[in-house]
């Protein structure tokens, strides 16, 4: 039986080492911005991508990976002897999905396997890490893409923006459009759900909704409140994301964890201020 390699996108916001020790691959979209492109995460990091997102006059934009990117990276790995499980960002969110496929034409199906994640970002980054665990103990293809549609089925994301106003810029905002136009001060609580970004509530002030994200994960997860996997993720704001991780080890019993910033390809739709709880709920 052939090794299993993992393919994903830059949107999983995976620190390098912790995505060569996974063995995992990872194809960056980009952000182009003042007529300049740059690789997300490789030539841009989050830091500098949102310090200039503060003061920039113009607005960055992202773009797909070409099919003959994820071509060349199938290759390789197939020519190592691996089977492959490709699987990245939501084909609601992005046509990264498109250039996945696209990539995978004349490869031999029965070793590559191209699934849409209906995942971004932190959850598409726990199914990534949970599947290259799972294939490194020696899983097979079928296994790890039975694991991958398993978690995407049952994660939950709930996230709040500062404004929608980057999200509706970029042609991601979806049913959360209905939020637009309210008052500033109210801050919205989304969700993504079916590979897309639906509305939950509006929240009188950004500390509230950060409140209230803890409550509805407490009201599904129930009394026992027991997490596989906790995600923790925001947009340049390591002491918030540690705050609320924190403050998830006290109300939650976690089994494994994961904090990261939010990506600059994430970053231009969500726009800066943004976080997020994300949570993988043990079986019942």
């Amino acid at each position: 039986m052939n090794r299993v390699a993992i393919v994903t996108d830059s949107t999983v916001a995976i620190p390098a080492p912790i995505a060569e020790e996974q063995k995992l691959t990872i194809v960056p979209l980009s952000v182009n911005w003042d007529g300049q492109t740059y690789l997300d995460g490789i030539d841009i990091t989050p830091e500098e991508f949102y310090k200039r997102l503060k003061t920039s006059k113009t607005m960055p934009t992202t773009s797909q990976p070409s099919a003959g990117v994820f071509a060349e990276v199938y290759k390789k790995l197939l020519d190592q002897g691996y089977d492959i499980l490709s699987m990245v960002i939501s084909s609601k969110i992005s046509g990264t999905f498109d250039s996945a496929i696209q990539g995978a034409e004349g490869f031999p199906k029965e070793r590559l396997i191209v699934m849409n994640s209906l995942q971004a970002s932190m959850p598409l980054a726990i199914m990534a890490l949970m599947t290259s665990d799972a294939a490194l103990k020696g899983a097979s293809l079928l296994e790890c893409k039975n694991l991958a549609a398993d978690i995407s089925d049952r994660i939950q994301t709930l996230f709040v923006v500062d404004t929608l106003e980057f999200l509706h810029r970029g042609g991601r905002i979806g049913a959360a459009s209905r939020f637009l136009g309210t008052a500033l001060n109210l801050k919205p609580i989304l969700k993504l759900q079916n590979g897309a970004i639906q509305p939950l509530e509006k929240v009188r002030t950004f500390k509230k909704a950060v409140k209230r994200i803890f409550e509805i994960a407490e009201e599904d997860l129930g009394k026992q409140g027991r997490i596989e996997y906790l995600g923790v993720l925001s947009a340049n704001s390591p002491k918030l994301s540690e705050e609320i991780a924190r403050e998830a080890r006290q109300s939650f019993k976690i089994k494994n964890e994961f904090v990261s910033e939010i990506s600059p390809v994430i970053g231009t739709h969500t726009g800066p201020g943004a976080v997020g709880l994300v949570y993988l709920p043990e079986r019942r």
